[in-house]
């Protein structure tokens, strides 16, 4: 396995931050969901009784009550232990996972009918799944070469750097800058413009995830079944495991894992085949984001892996912002 080129303790530094930011961040914003949950369970109400947190909206309609809270917070607790008993992640790694389930879980359009799937918590299962195949596929070829996933699973730094956006996105709090930095317009009795109010949001969110789950399943099916390698700045052949390294095996095999994730937006969030596809594209130029990253400054010892995966999930959703700054008109039909 080629050596690293960051210095170890520059790397170890970076991913620190990431966990010492990342983890008071994600509670702040868990917080503030639940909040807003409570607020809404509270219309009509009053005082909220430990009955009323766990049975949630009554639907008139159907004549019973959703037990939407309930519902997101054992999806959490149950992913967070799945995830550390099947030692896809360290104990504060799935504490983190399970905070992130939360977010991404939390649907702040009651739709009636629907249940906790019908939220992020789809693609972030499938985007579970996908990246905890690509992992273990050619455990012994990985193993060989001393590219294998560590046993105790991926750690905090990595569930935050892989995750982090996309959980921001679906917060409160997300959702306030982007109103406050002008990407919805104001809402007056639009249809349209309510859609675009509430759904804008979840598309730079599924563009993150995309974005996540390509890239992993790019790497670990690459280094598995990729061969040899090269370097997206210069076509060069390397050796598997260098940083910024591509292959064809593994690019499409990551390219047609976000086409995965990208097309659960339909059915689990309500999003247009146009909403899915920009969601799709942003990802990934974010995997090509990422490559260029780890061929560049990342090979330059200036930036460790977890800091890449963090930045490229970031100009995924950045991507998906621009592209729906640009595109609103056709995003509203």
């Amino acid at each position: 396995m080629p050596s690293k080129a960051i210095p170890p303790a520059r790397d170890r530094l970076q991913s620190r931050l990431l966990v010492w930011v990342g983890i008071p961040v994600l509670c702040y914003l868990v917080f503030a969901n639940l909040q807003l949950l409570l607020q809404f369970l509270s219309r009509g109400r009053g005082r909220l009784s430990f009955l009323d947190l766990i049975r949630g909206d009554y639907i008139v309609w159907q004549g019973h009550y959703d037990y939407s809270l309930t519902q997101i917070i054992a999806v959490s607790l149950i992913f967070a232990l799945v995830a550390w008993r099947l030692r896809a992640a360290t104990a504060t790694a799935a504490v983190c996972g399970g905070m992130i389930c939360l977010l991404i879980s939390t649907r702040f359009i009651a739709v009636p009918g629907t249940s906790v799937f019908h939220s992020g918590l789809t693609p972030l299962l499938l985007l579970f799944v996908l990246t905890f195949q690509a992992t273990r596929a050619g455990g012994k070829r990985k193993a060989q070469a001393g590219l294998a996933e560590s046993r105790k699973g991926r750690n905090a730094a990595q569930v935050v750097a892989n995750l982090g956006i996309a959980a921001f996105f679906n917060s409160t709090i997300g959702w306030y800058i982007l109103v406050r930095c002008g990407w919805f317009a104001d809402i007056n009795g639009d249809g349209a413009i309510v859609r675009a109010y509430f759904a804008i949001p979840l598309i730079p969110m599924l563009a993150a995830l995309t974005e996540a789950t390509a890239d992993t399943v790019s790497s670990e099916i690459g280094q598995a079944f990729g061969g040899a390698p090269f370097l997206l700045t210069t076509l060069r052949r390397v050796e598997p495991g260098t940083d910024g390294a591509i292959s064809l095996n593994g690019t499409l095999a990551g390219i047609a894992a976000a086409a995965l994730i990208a097309a659960t937006g339909a059915p689990a969030l309500g999003m247009s085949a146009t909403e899915c596809t920009v969601a799709f594209a942003a990802g990934v130029a974010g995997l090509f984001f990422d490559s260029l990253l780890g061929a560049t400054l990342e090979r330059r010892g200036y930036i460790g892996n977890d800091l890449v995966n963090f930045t490229s999930t970031a100009f995924a959703a950045a991507v998906a912002l621009l592209a729906i700054r640009f595109a609103q008109p056709y995003l509203l039909r």
